[in-house]
């Protein structure tokens, strides 16, 4: 198979702001094999977590590096692939954007869409949560507003973990449940608290009837979420703390659910392991999302209906995004009935 790799720049509608700072502007990798006349892609984002930061050129230099090994497979041979990347310690956001587009390939070649190949429902699709990052209350509330009127919103997820403290964190969500009293809220700490501030604010949450609370602590704190399940009345979902299936085992006794992302997982292959391996320890699943277009939040939602919970929403925040992929349905990310990943170029596209 042929490889080819382009970087391409979006822009952010509104800035996000998480525990550990605020973006604005990311500069993805775009993959595209072809073979036999067939051509798939795939996307790579930029991330960082603690010693895992992944960044735009180590990306790009990385799948440029492996392209002559690459060329001798066939896009049929995905584990292989899969395993040569982990051999060459390629970083996970290039082996997503590689087993992406191969997956998109296969799709293509026998003309079906990603979902019907695995035998998924779109019926089991449940809602996306959109994202309100860390502000002032005046500017959550005023974000809220924005989402509400863009969108046909069903769920928010609330960055917390603020700088300032938890009161900071609770002023703010006051004021988003204000702006919208009848929508069901996630919280999302992005590792921003302490055990004691963690077991505080989950009693405190509870009350105001949050659903879950993401990442609590921070990563390299695992050993704390056994006392934080034991005393929380809400469940515990682990993001930062969960890259790929292997991960799974040393957490199952102390969170309820974890967070899967295309970028930290590998791809599509090891996201689906991941949720086996997630069910046979009774845990609950959602897929997220970091700056990624439509190409991987479409890829991603391929897999929508196996989850729990989806925050597929950062394609939605673009203002510039140069693919168009699933729809947006009753607050639902659907994937369409195009071949592949059913992803196109949008009018934005260079």
């Amino acid at each position: 198979m042929q490889v080819e790799v382009k970087v391409f720049t979006v822009n952010k509608r509104f800035p996000l702001t998480i525990s550990r700072g605020t973006t604005a502007q990311t500069t993805n990798v775009w993959v595209k094999i072809s073979q036999d006349g067939v051509e798939g892609w795939g996307e790579a984002s930029p991330f960082g977590v603690g010693n895992h930061a992944q960044k735009t050129e180590q990306i790009k230099d990385a799948i440029a590096q492996v392209i002559p090994l690459l060329t001798t497979f066939s896009p049929l041979q995905r584990q292989q692939v899969e395993q040569l990347l982990i051999q060459q310690q390629i970083p996970s956001s290039a082996r997503a954007a590689v087993d992406m587009a191969m997956h998109d390939w296969l799709g293509k070649f026998v003309g079906l869409p990603l979902w019907q190949i695995w035998g998924c429902d779109r019926n089991l699709i449940v809602p996306t949560s959109v994202t309100i990052g860390i502000n002032s209350p005046e500017g959550a509330r005023a974000r809220a507003r924005d989402w509400l009127n863009y969108l046909d919103v069903r769920l928010f997820k609330v960055k917390l973990g603020s700088p300032d403290g938890i009161e900071a964190d609770q002023q703010m969500l006051l004021a988003v449940q204000q702006e919208a009293p009848n929508l069901e809220f996630f919280v999302d700490a992005n590792g921003g608290w302490s055990l004691p501030d963690a077991i505080k604010m989950c009693h405190w949450l509870a009350d105001l009837g949050v659903k879950y609370v993401e990442q609590p602590l921070a990563r390299g704190q695992e050993e704390s979420l056994a006392q934080l399940k034991q005393e929380s009345p809400l469940p515990i979902f682990v993001d930062e703390s969960c890259f790929t299936s292997v991960d799974i085992p040393h957490l199952a006794n102390y969170v309820d659910g974890i967070n899967i992302k295309l970028m930290k997982s590998g791809g599509l292959t090891e996201a689906l392991r991941m949720v086996h391996t997630a069910r046979a320890y009774n845990l609950q699943v959602m897929f997220g999302c970091y700056s990624d277009s439509s190409l991987a939040n479409t890829a991603a939602a391929q897999l929508a209906p196996l989850a729990d919970y989806l925050d597929l929403d950062s394609h939605l925040n673009l203002v510039d995004d140069p693919f168009m992929g699933a729809l947006v349905v009753e607050g639902k990310v659907l994937p369409n009935d195009l071949p592949g990943l059913g992803v196109q170029y949008s009018a934005f596209a260079a």
